[in-house]
Order: C-alpha cells, then sequence, then structure tokens
C-alpha cells in the first residue's frame, strides 16, 4: 500500500478572486454599525480630523481596536483589515495610523475624555437595544476592580520592576460583571508603573470615578450599582469614599485578616456560623459564614458590615498565620443589609470571574503595551477597551446560548476567521459563507439579527 501522507496534497497558486478572508469579521462592522460607534467615535475626534486628510480619526481608530479583536498586538496589525477592503473598507497605511496615535497621545487631556464619553454614549445605547441580554436587566449594575501585571521586555516609559520579580507595568482595570450567562466589558483602566502599590486607594478612586463615567447616569449614584473588589480596596480611604458618594454605593470590597479581626473571629460562638451556599443555593459542605461586630468596626464608616468565612483548606495547603483552628480565614466588608450573609458572601465569591475578563484583555491585545511612551500606551489602552467592548457588545446582541459564553480566542476560530465568496448582484455585494463550515448557520443568524435592529438616530 502507498503511504500518501495524512492530509490532502494540494497545489497552491495565488490567482484566485471573489474569497475574502476573515469575512465573519462582518459581525464587528455589523456591530459598529448598528452601535452608532462610527459616528460618536468620528464625532467626538472632529478636532483631530487635518485639512483635507483623506481617512477619518474615528475609522482609523476603530480599525486597529477591529485589528486587536483578530488578534493582533501591534499597529502595524490593521495591514490584515488593509488586505480586505470590500468588509473594512479603506484602511489608513501604517504612517498615518502612527501619526494619529502620537496626535492623540500629545492631546491626552483632551483626546481620553473624547474617547470615553464616545464609549459611554454608545454602551447606553447597545444596553438598551439588548434588552433583556444587557447586564443591568436585573436592575443593578456589578464592576470588579483588579490589578493587572503587564509585562514589558524592553525599556519603556514608567516600566518597572513588579512586586512579582517582573518588569514593566501595573494597569488598574475595571469590568462590569455580565454573570454567568455572558462575558464582562471593561469600563476603566488606568497605566500605572510596574511599581505601583496594589492597594493604593487614590487609584482605586480614580478608576470607579471612570468606572462610574461610562454607566448610564441612572448607575452612576445609588445602591443599585455594586463596586467589588479583591483586599487591595478594603482601605479606610477607599471605604470611606464609596459610603460618602452621594446616596451611598454598594459595595463589597475584600479586607486583609489583621490581628484584630483574628481575634474577633475566635470569639464568634459556635451557634453564630451559618453554611455557605454555592450557585445552585446547595449548602458547601466544610465551609461557614458570620458577621463580627463590636470594636473590630471602630473607624470604619457607618453602615459597614465585616463577614467571615472560613473553610476546611484543600488537602497540602499550606495554612497562614492569620488562618484558625485549621480552617481557612477570608474577610470582606459590604454596606448590603437585605440579603442574608450566606448570599452576601457568595456574591462576593462570584469576584472570581473578573480572572476571566483579565485573561480575554490579555489574549485581546493586553499581553504587552506596544508603544514607547506613557501617553501612547495610554492611548493603547482604550483601544484595547474598545476591542473588548465590541467582543461583548456583538454577544449581547448577535449571539444566543453557549455562543454568547464563548471567549475571544473561540469566537476568533469559529466566527471571524471563517472565508466567504464575494458576489455582487444588481449593484449590492453578498457574503456567501461555506455551507460545510460548522458554524455558518450562528455567523449567519447573528448577522441576521444585527440587520434587524434600529439604526441609530
Amino acid at each position: 500500500m502507498n503511504h500518501t501522507g495524512f492530509y490532502p496534497r494540494v497545489r497552491a497558486g495565488g490567482s484566485g478572486r471573489s474569497v475574502v478572508s476573515q469575512a465573519g469579521a462582518t459581525l464587528l462592522v455589523e456591530t459598529i454599525r448598528k452601535s452608532g460607534l462610527d459616528r460618536v467615535i468620528s464625532t467626538v475626534l472632529a478636532p483631530w480630523h487635518k485639512h483635507r486628510a483623506v481617512h477619518d480619526p474615528g475609522k482609523i481608530l476603530l480599525d486597529v481596536a477591529l485589528a486587536v479583536v483578530l488578534g493582533g498586538d501591534c499597529l502595524a496589525d490593521v495591514g490584515m483589515l488593509r488586505a480586505e477592503p470590500a468588509v473594512f473598507g479603506p484602511v489608513a497605511s501604517d504612517p498615518t495610523v502612527s501619526r494619529l496615535i502620537d496626535t492623540l497621545a500629545s492631546a491626552g487631556p483632551w483626546a481620553l475624555p473624547a474617547i470615553r464619553a464616545a464609549r459611554a454614549e454608545v454602551r447606553e445605547r447597545v444596553w438598551r437595544l439588548a434588552g433583556s441580554a444587557a447586564p443591568d436587566a436585573e436592575g443593578q449594575v456589578t464592576v470588579d476592580l483588579d490589578g493587572v501585571l503587564v509585562l514589558a521586555h524592553s525599556d519603556k516609559q514608567d516600566a518597572a520592576p513588579t512586586w512579582k520579580r517582573t518588569y514593566g507595568h501595573h494597569p488598574l482595570v475595571a469590568f462590569v460583571d455580565h454573570g454567568s450567562n455572558g462575558s464582562g466589558e471593561p469600563v476603566a483602566a488606568l497605566l500605572r508603573p510596574g511599581n505601583a502599590g496594589s492597594n493604593t486607594a487614590a487609584d482605586h478612586i480614580e478608576t470607579t470615578q471612570l468606572a462610574l463615567a461610562q454607566l448610564p447616569k441612572r448607575y452612576r449614584r445609588g445602591r443599585q450599582t455594586l463596586i467589588r473588589t479583591d483586599s487591595a480596596g478594603g482601605t479606610h480611604e477607599f471605604v470611606t469614599w464609596l459610603a460618602r458618594r452621594g446616596r451611598w454605593l454598594s459595595y463589597s470590597v475584600g479586607m486583609t485578616i489583621t490581628a484584630e479581626i483574628h481575634q474577633a473571629v475566635l470569639r464568634v460562638p459556635a451557634s453564630a456560623w451559618t453554611p455557605a451556599v454555592e450557585r445552585d443555593g446547595q449548602i458547601r459542605d466544610g465551609a461557614w459564614v458570620a458577621e463580627l461586630s463590636g470594636n473590630v468596626l471602630d473607624g470604619w464608616p457607618d453602615g459597614m458590615r465585616l463577614i467571615i468565612r472560613k473553610e476546611r483548606p484543600h488537602p497540602g495547603a499550606q495554612l497562614r498565620i492569620t488562618d484558625a483552628d485549621g480552617l481557612r480565614l477570608t474577610c470582606f466588608a459590604t454596606n448590603t443589609v437585605t440579603i442574608p450573609i450566606s448570599e452576601l458572601e457568595l456574591r462576593h465569591r462570584r469576584r472570581a470571574r473578573r480572572e476571566d475578563r483579565i485573561r480575554n484583555a490579555r489574549a485581546t491585545g493586553l499581553r504587552n503595551l506596544p508603544l514607547q511612551d506613557t501617553a501612547q500606551n495610554q492611548i493603547w489602552l482604550e483601544i484595547v477597551q474598545i476591542a473588548l467592548d465590541l467582543l461583548a457588545w456583538m454577544p449581547m446582541l448577535a449571539l444566543t446560548g453557549a455562543a454568547r459564553r464563548w471567549e475571544p480566542r473561540r469566537m476568533r476560530l469559529r466566527l471571524f476567521s471563517a472565508a466567504a465568496q464575494l458576489i455582487t448582484t444588481a449593484r449590492r455585494r453578498h457574503l456567501r459563507f461555506t455551507r460545510h463550515w460548522p458554524w455558518t448557520d450562528v455567523i449567519t443568524q447573528a448577522i441576521c439579527r444585527l440587520e434587524a435592529l434600529p439604526n441609530p438616530d
């Protein structure tokens, strides 16, 4: 028997016509169109549109964001869009893209607020279009704050040794949690040097302010918005700021187990411990929660509750000096009074989903900061956030079922990378996706849902 190898042998040539690569990215283009992001971003960047310039600054910025969505990690990756004008239209040259980033970086105090205002305006429209799929469908929005280490392999401005003995930057980011049925969308990213402290209250306050400005106005004050952090946010200054803001924001902030808290835990009677619960309401075996009171709350804002969790560590885990009786202790503070403490503890534990958001961000332009100056990299962070916005908005508006929970890498492989045949009929262009591609129906049905949405005013 002749052995011909594992794969079919084909002949390759470069004379093909009417075939479009990355045709599935039409989903992203249609999301931009229906959300009105193209119009809004063009309007806010109009002051930087040079006279007689061919390319609109808003279009250039969106093109870079689309390249990041498709897997790019530098400005030059916009070239993949330039190769497919049938899907992405005319795309600026690399020097033009670089000049715009330099221009916006030099105008940081004006350009950054303009870009952020555009994102906030479009976000409100997208949530309204999404209806029951929007993150505020249940009347509350949860914002998770966390730090991210971004490594640098060259001497960039503000790159410094990090607390993990690496070298780079330490941005503080905030994501709106979409829950278990969706992903999450970025609402703030504060670029900081690598040696920035994890528990710097001023940075947490600034990041929270940026995040709140991205939400619809009805969520910028009041208990409808929950701010959730790990123990890095458990500082007097940050918690006091949260408590004093308007009608009080809801918060769920991790706390460090101090000696005073440790002693208070030892005084909690056995009858005061409540079994912890899981997402499905089942009791968590080997875990209990209780509320601390008394002197341990002295110096903290009125209305703050301190909730402790103890659990059996998994086999082989090393206990800390702050643990007690062979049980692992964790603690958080909240000002919510209408929910049982077991459900409050479960709500706080759900902040672990932020790790998924950070992993997706690393896979979407945050693996590194590709530019030299801090001002340039802050513009890059805004571009990354636009890319992540698109990756959150498109599933909200167009996908259903399990596809709504696909992460960026999976969407790239199954949806965006799909090729199609380009056909022109009656002066209209059509993309014909191949029948044998397993996710052709997902793509075409999603495009139909987007096309059915009303156009922006």
